[in-house]
């Protein structure tokens, strides 16, 4: 199906996941050509977009802002050129964690209860104790998050969440085990158990390679009995569908004392380097890196092409 098609491979971006993006295209073009396929590398730097002449098919690996947010998703429509992955409407809404929100609740997707604080109205504290978590509603890779352990450590926390945007998501903290779960064609695949070294998953945690942090360790499958995998993969798999994703993507977990599972975000573009999170869960099923990208071409050009 693909062995026509010229694809270009669109990474980097101009948001603050860009480096983790130029990483994910590379991986992902050297896996393209490995297959045999026609493939070219489109680094965006800003948000529009020059794709080579003959382009057949868009494959985003562009993390976070303009990439994940839908608006990509759209200029590549106004182009009539297919894309991989989630539409406008299931980007956009999966990137605003605001939205996901709403949906994971009125879906019955068991998420930590949340509210959504005005900067412009004044900062203040949400009406649940501490600890708290709060972020930045549309970043990705952990930008801005804080977890808020101590009132007095508050102002500070949503001072910094809110350089990002002018509303701040302020979540009820959920101690326990983070866990992920790569859903591909609408299946959830093996769960990956996350152990940050020191801290919680941020952005240093989850790249290392770009300073500062002590790293993570990964388990996939995660250690969990029949009972707790099935409710963690089916809790992930209502969050998917409840957003409306296509073709693929990343569902964050948090899994308490009590082992209940408890939906934070999905992600529509994760990592997709070799060691990544969805292709290690991919591996655990035996599909290869190159495996995940041609599957993730063919899926997406049979959902957009003509």
């Amino acid at each position: 199906m693909l062995v026509s098609t010229k694809i270009a491979v669109l990474m980097g971006g101009p948001g603050s996941e860009r480096q983790v993006s130029l990483a994910s295209g590379a991986a992902v073009l050297k896996a393209l050509l490995g297959l045999g396929l026609t493939a070219e590398a489109v680094d965006v730097t800003g948000t529009t977009i020059h794709l080579p002449p003959g382009t057949d098919l868009a494959f985003n690996v562009i993390h976070g802002t303009f990439g994940e947010d839908g608006r990509l998703q759209e200029i590549l429509e106004g182009m009539g050129i297919p894309y991989t992955g989630a539409g406008v409407h299931s980007s956009r809404t999966a990137f605003d964690k605001n939205l996901a929100k709403a949906a994971f609740t009125a879906a019955g997707v068991p998420t930590p209860r949340a509210e959504i604080i005005d900067v412009c109205a004044g900062l203040r504290l949400p009406s649940f104790a501490v600890p708290f978590v709060v972020k930045p509603p549309r970043e990705g890779s952990s930008v801005g998050v804080h977890i808020v352990r101590d009132e007095a450590a508050a102002p500070a926390a949503m001072a910094d969440a809110a350089k990002y945007c002018d509303d701040i998501l302020a979540e009820e903290f959920i101690e326990g085990r983070e866990l992920t779960v790569g859903i591909l064609d609408d299946m959830a695949l093996p769960i990956v158990h996350i152990a940050p070294r020191d801290g919680f998953y941020d952005m240093a945690n989850k790249y290392p390679w770009m300073g500062g942090g002590a790293g993570s360790d990964y388990y996939c499958p995660a250690d969990l009995d029949e009972a707790t995998t099935r409710a963690v993969q089916e809790a992930a798999l209502a969050a998917h569908r409840s957003l409306g994703i296509e073709i693929y993507s990343r569902v964050d977990v948090l899994l308490d004392a009590h082992n209940r599972p408890f939906v934070l975000e999905a992600n529509t573009i994760p990592g997709m380097t070799e060691t990544s999170l969805l292709p290690k869960a991919a591996a655990a099923v035996g599909i290869s890196f190159p495996e995940l990208c041609k599957r993730i071409a063919e899926l997406s050009l049979a959902l957009r092409a003509g």
